[in-house]
Formats: structure tokens, sequence, C-alpha cells
């Protein structure tokens, strides 16, 4: 998929479109045109001159934006798509952590980051962190590689494995050979390391921050998730120096003052994934309180097994989470609330800047300015009556536009989707390799119990306090153990 060049050497100009720069001043430019030359983005401004044979897209009453960043999303589990969407974050647990997603093979990886990442592309998310903690080997970290290499996005793979303790993969000769290997500065795929730290006050995940630092790649981990990781892990990582600028905590939910401040004060960022917040109850999704700390947000969809692999749907949860908050929040006190703290401006800049902040790429990606890398979206749906009129461009993207509304996607300076059809990407062999996949799958778990797995019973074990089936570590913070 990856080796076919849809425009060529040619230039690409989107013209007389609604350009949401995401600039620092968060410019507009009506009816302006954006020029790419190569990987980069050359021109801004209405009535370009372009070189001869420039590719033409008519972005007319349409809007010019970022490609989105989704800077949290387990692209292994895409290939089981919606199968738990009745499931408790305790049942999402039982069934990867402690009962089968030992049985993914290095294939079923492959197919499944294929599958989200082709996914990601069709709804204009340009840039993908791949939460990868189904990694039970490097053979199946080389899987999940290849697949993202063989679609034409830009990724980061975040290396885990929820079936060992951070400090025994990380270990490996192995693991460090793959990092070496795979790590080669290469702005289309990064590595991040990605682990939870349960609070274990022996703090084992020392070892695996201490071997991050050692091959200079960041950690982005689950933090302030109800039931597994809370502010004991927080404090390990500030009070043993493992907390950086690099750092992105996933969620951030059941957090108290004293970690916010510590996030706020290292510079980390956290990753909110609403509807993952909302309806698997790792806690009220955080917004509210990281605007009160001034922690960067970027936004995230976490697991197509649940939820919609776009991020107009996390946007606009987000913005009614936030406001939801503030709503109830003012009528306990008897008070009403009159204006809008959290406008749907800052929400598209979540999810475009916001992301490239958070993986230090803000130089490359995340706004439309010369010189940054051309990764660009543009949302115009002539067959839909969704699509006009546009009178305020923000809240068109956030509450009207959908990802059946993403005409043209461009990455690093190349078309990869053209007029609502992706380029180059055969579905239907991609379709067969998931059948296979879900083939093997069911086969592996049982019938009977792949059926019940959609809602399994949860085991009269103490795993409500620990769901790491590596340690028998057990927080207090929750269940009064």
């Amino acid at each position: 998929m990856n080796d076919q060049s849809p425009n060529g050497d040619r230039g690409i100009v989107f013209r007389g479109g609604h350009v949401l720069t995401m600039d620092d001043a968060h410019s507009q430019l009506a009816g302006a045109d954006v020029l790419v030359t190569g990987d980069r983005i050359t021109a801004v401004g209405p009535a370009l001159e372009v070189p001869e044979g420039t590719v033409e897209i008519d972005a007319t009453g349409g809007l010019v934006m970022p490609g989105m960043v989704d800077t949290h999303r387990h692209m292994w589990q895409t290939v089981m798509r919606g199968y738990g969407a009745d499931w408790t974050l305790t049942q999402y647990f039982v069934w990867y952590y402690l009962e089968h997603g030992k049985v993914f093979r290095p294939e079923d990886v492959h197919v499944g980051n294929l599958l989200s990442a082709i996914e990601a592309l069709d709804a204009g998310v340009t840039t993908s962190v791949d939460w990868s903690h189904g990694l039970q080997t490097v053979d199946h970290a080389e899987a999940a590689v290849d697949a993202l290499k063989a679609v034409p996005g830009r990724f980061v793979l975040a290396y885990g494995n929820l079936q060992a303790g951070p400090w025994e993969w990380s270990a490996t000769p192995e693991f460090r050979a793959f990092v070496e290997r795979r790590n080669t500065g290469d702005d289309m795929l990064g590595i991040q390391m990605a682990f939870d730290v349960t609070g274990d006050p022996s703090f084992p995940e020392r070892a695996a921050f201490e071997v991050a630092r050692d091959l200079g790649v960041p950690v982005t981990t689950h933090a302030g998730v109800w039931g597994a990781t809370n502010d004991d892990g927080v404090r390990l990582m500030h009070e043993h120096g493992f907390m950086t600028e690099q750092n992105v905590y996933v969620h951030s939910t059941t957090l108290s003052p004293d970690s916010y401040h510590r996030i706020a004060a290292t510079g980390g960022s956290v990753s909110v994934a609403t509807e993952s917040e909302q309806s698997a109850g790792q806690g009220y999704p955080a917004t509210w309180q990281l605007r009160r700390y001034d922690i960067p947000v970027s936004l995230s969809m976490d697991t197509s097994v649940w939820w919609s692999g776009d991020l107009f749907s996390a946007m606009r949860a987000t913005l009614s989470a936030d406001r939801s908050r503030e709503h109830l929040e003012a009528h306990a006190k008897a008070e009403t609330v009159t204006h809008h703290r959290l406008r749907a401006e800052e929400v598209v800049d979540w999810a475009t800047r916001g992301g490239a902040r958070a993986l230090g790429m803000d130089g490359l990606i995340g706004s439309i300015e010369v010189g940054k890398k051309a990764d660009l979206v543009l949302v115009k749906n002539e067959e839909s009556p969704v699509m006009f009129p546009v009178v305020h461009p923000y809240g068109h993207v956030v509450f009207q536009a959908g990802r059946g509304d993403v005409h043209t996607v461009v990455v690093n300076g190349r078309l990869v989707k053209r007029d609502h059809k992706l380029i180059g990407v055969d579905l239907p062999a991609v379709r067969r390799a998931v059948d296979e996949t879900i083939e093997h799958l069911r086969a592996a778990v049982g019938e009977d119990a792949w059926v019940q797995g959609m809602n399994p019973e949860v085991p009269e074990t103490e795993m409500l306090d620990n769901p790491y089936g590596y340690t028998t570590y057990h927080s207090a913070a929750t269940h009064g153990h």
C-alpha cells in the first residue's frame, strides 16, 4: 500500500477554502489557497500562483484544517470492532488482561493495526499513537510496525505488553535491539514506551523508566484510572525524577490536586479520551480539571472495540462533557452558566495542535503554516445538507461535521484520500485478513466463551483493585482491601 505515489512529484493546491490555520493566533482565512510542494506547506493565501502540473483540489465551500492527531489508540484491538460495546472497564480488563488477550498472534496484531491505520486516515486523523500493549513478543512488535509502515499515515508505536511487568519486558536485549533498529528518527514513525504505574511502594516500574531514559524514548501511561492507577503512581514517578515534558498521561480523571500540580510543574500533557471515560468508567473526563491547572490537552479515541475511530466524535463528546460539568456545578450552587468557558475553537486546537505538542512535533505538524509538513484535511461534502451553511467554522467542525464529510486527506505531502475515496487501499484484502483473525479468535476462545465475552462475568478475584496480572500488588484505594 505504501509504495504507491498518487501525486508523483507534482505539488498540490487547495483552492478557495476556509482555512483554519491553528497557528498561534488561530488565524482564519476565508477563500484562501494552500500550496503543497514536496512534503511541505509552501504558501498560504488568496489566488496563489502555482507551478504548472500542480494537482488542484477545489475546496470552495469547505474547511481546510490541519490533520488531526490521536495520542492514544489501541490499534491492535480494531480487529474486534464493536465487540465490547456493552463492556465496563472491568470487563475489558477481564477479556484482554486476564483471559483472552494472550491468544493474539503477531498476524492478528498486524491486521488490527492495518485496519485501524486505514480507518484513521479515512477520518482525517493523519497522526496516531498506537498504544500497543498487546506486544507479547518482539515478533508481535515487528508485525505491528510492519502494518503501520504499510499505510501512508504518520504513526508513533507506543510499545507495551500487558501480559508482563514493564521491568521485565523492557530489560530484554530483544526489546532494546528492536527500539534501536526501528527508532531511526524518521518523523513518519516514532517510538514511545507504554506502561502503567500501579502505585506499588517498591516502584518496580523504575527499571522501565530507566530503560526509556537510556534509549531516549518518551513514556505514555494510563494515570488516574479508577481502580487501576492513581495518585501513588504519579507521586512515585515524580519523587524518582521520571516526570518530564515528554510524558503523556492518559485519562487522568481520578487524580488529586497534588497530582495535577505535579503534572503541570513538570510540563507533561494529558490525553483525554472522553467517550471512553464516560462509558467505561475511568472517571469523569478531566478537561474541567486540566483547564484549572493549565495542563496541555490532546484528544484520543482509545479503542474501536468500543467506540468510533474518529476525532469528530471525540471533540463533540469532550466539549459536551466539559460543559455538562460546568452546568451541574453551577446548578448545585443555585447559579446559572451564562457564558461557556470552553469554546469549540479550543477543542479543535486539542485535536490538532494539542496532539502535535504532546508528541514533541509542534515544529512539524499541527497547524497550517509555511514550512510545516503538509498534513492536511479538507472537510467538504456537496451531497450533504449538513455541510451548509458554514457560519461558525469551529462549531461546524465539532458539532456538525463527521467522518463522512472528510473529502481529501494529505499526509506528508501525499494524497491519501480524494473525493471521499481512499487512494491505493485494497479494502477487500484487508477484510479477508480480518475475517481470518476473527475465525482464529473465535476458535481459540471457544464459541460459547466468544458469545458470552460480549458481557463477561467478573471473576471473584481482587482484580477490582489490580487488573495487572503480572503483579500481586493491590492498592486499597477503591474497595478497601
